[in-house]
């Protein structure tokens, strides 16, 4: 897959915000805040050019994998102070670096979910002490709901494009691993950061495929779309799989 749409702005600094959960990660991972949100399998472009984020990104190349946390910024700006980012985020692995006249490009790719135990005081960049959240596991029998949540990605994205230049192509590949393939729906279902951040949380795979669906009809209701005909989640007798991740927000 390759990214479509504007790379996104530097971000900013968030509001440290403890937890009380035990920390995955006690060192410390480098945090990127930002306006947008980053899946597993999916990729991210990054233009670094402030002098703490270029101090950041020396210390990510240092490691192998070189990597950093992605968090969505809950309220304040990508750049500068007073920001509150949402607790889930996701790893990204530096796959590319460019370096043209006074900035340096990034590409990195998301890779496993992670959840903000509590922001580090006194770091000269973004910080912060993590947890990684586990992943999602494939049912076979889940594949009339995979089905069902592409093909209205896919009809949504169609319609989308009728609208906007920042939706994904309807026709885009998707990976042939069904959980990977999972993932790359929620990134490209054409919904709001908070919709997104609702999926990113899913605890089991059901419910990450029902979010899909769900928030991906609301889109189509949106752009005066029905929903396919004479179906629906819950018609695909997947309820025995697990019920809705009770970690949604509604």
């Amino acid at each position: 897959m390759s990214n479509r749409g504007n790379t996104p702005d530097e971000p900013g600094t968030p509001d440290r915000s403890p937890d009380t959960q035990e920390p995955a990660d006690p060192g410390g991972l480098p945090m990127f805040p930002l306006g947008s949100v980053l899946f597993p399998y999916m990729p991210l472009q990054l233009r670094v050019f402030e002098e703490r984020y270029l101090m950041m990104l020396a210390r990510i190349l240092e490691s192998e994998p070189a990597e950093f946390g992605v968090v969505l910024i809950e309220r304040g700006q990508e750049v500068g102070g007073g920001e509150h980012a949402f607790s889930t985020g996701t790893v990204a692995q530096v796959i590319e670096l460019v370096a043209p006249e006074g900035f340096v490009g990034l590409v990195a790719q998301g890779d496993r979910r992670i959840e903000v135990v509590e922001w580090s005081d006194g770091a000269p960049y973004p910080q912060a002490v993590v947890r990684e959240l586990p992943p999602l596991v494939w049912d076979d029998a889940l594949k009339p709901l995979r089905v069902l949540a592409e093909q209205t990605v896919r009809r949504t994205l169609s319609l989308a494009s009728e609208f906007t230049d920042d939706a994904w192509s309807a026709d885009v590949a998707l990976s042939e691993d069904p959980v990977e393939a999972a993932w790359q729906l929620a990134g490209i279902a054409p919904v709001g950061p908070l919709d997104q951040v609702d999926m990113l949380r899913s605890t089991t795979m059901a419910g990450l495929l029902r979010a899909i669906f769900d928030h991906t009809e609301a889109a189509a209701d949106a752009f005066r779309l029905p929903g396919p005909d004479a179906l629906d989640a819950d018609d695909l007798g997947t309820d025995d799989l697990g019920p809705d991740d009770p970690g949604r927000n509604s």
